[in-house]
């Protein structure tokens, strides 16, 4: 990031019931001061912080330059979503658990966040999907995710029959407890835990990843971002589904329902150190390895 570029206006944005979450606060509180670097703190956060008004995270993007994260990926996701209309990067505080997005750490916070001021970070552009449900030729629910979007089975003993169209053009039908449509961000998290590859964070492209397949041969597949996937569903018996998009979902699904999946028109950007890598998280976060290369 070029070293001219200088941020003013600082949004806070917490969990409120991680651990450590108020010294972590307090922290950020007096060194942003001590730059000069005006603070927005989110409602919840305001509260923690002990200030007299907040702003609701929906609309926190309007009035900051960037926005520091404090709690894990979970958190910073949310956010993510909030924020990626008004394109305010994102710093991410880990207080729990190393995390993928979420990636400095308590100890590090005043030296890494003296750097961000400095210019001295890298900037990621991460893109985001949009899942819409439609029926009866109307648009009932619409959802952005960082992550995935995640059609499941909502009825615990039965599976359910899935059609499945990229771009218009048939790929498969599937009976399953699900699918998975994955971005790169994504493809460490649900979509690792059922098979599905580790995605490079910059690479354009999709994962299609089964749930619990009947048909052992069903296996994750790779798609450029710019794929429109749809799917739509056969008579089963018991048939119960819905969409999660990230952690949001829509209401009950019904057999006629049609899904259309596809990149987003919307980026969020990520901050991380200069010398962030991607590959030792992945080694610490998996236990990958534990001795020096060769």
């Amino acid at each position: 990031m070029n070293d001219a570029v200088r941020f003013r206006v600082a949004g806070l944005i917490a969990k409120p019931d991680a651990e450590r979450v108020g010294e972590a606060l307090g922290e950020l509180q007096r060194f942003l001061s001590s730059r000069g670097v005006a603070i927005v703190a989110e409602s919840d956060t305001a509260r923690i912080l002990g200030l007299a008004s907040g702003v609701p995270l929906e609309t926190l993007g309007r009035q900051v330059d960037f926005a520091v994260v404090v709690g894990g990926d979970g958190t910073l996701l949310g956010a993510a979503r909030a924020l990626a209309p008004y394109d305010v990067p994102l710093l991410g505080v880990n207080l729990g658990r190393l995390g993928f997005l979420a990636d400095i750490s308590p100890v590090d916070l005043v030296t890494r966040l003296r750097e961000v001021l400095d210019g001295a970070c890298t900037e990621e552009r991460r893109f985001l999907l949009t899942a819409s449900v439609i029926r009866g030729g109307e648009k009932i629910f619409e959802q952005s995710a960082v992550n995935d979007v995640v059609v499941h089975r909502s009825n615990a003993t039965s599976m359910i029959d899935m059609v499945t169209h990229v771009d218009g053009v048939f790929l498969n039908s599937q009976r399953s407890d699900g699918l998975i449509v994955s971005t790169p961000t994504g493809s460490t998290a649900y979509a690792l835990s059922v098979g599905g590859p580790i995605l490079s964070p910059c690479l354009k492209a999709l994962v299609l990843a089964p749930i619990n397949p009947h048909a052992l041969t069903m296996r994750p597949i790779v798609l450029d971002s710019e794929s429109v996937i749809g799917i739509t569903f056969r008579a089963g018996r018991n048939f119960g589904a819905r969409v999660i998009c990230d952690s949001v979902t829509s209401p009950n699904l019904e057999l006629d329902d049609r899904i259309e999946i596809r990149q987003s028109g919307r980026f969020f950007r990520l901050l991380h150190p200069e010398d962030y890598d991607f590959f030792e998280i992945l080694r610490a976060k998996l236990n990958w390895s534990s001795g020096q290369p060769a």
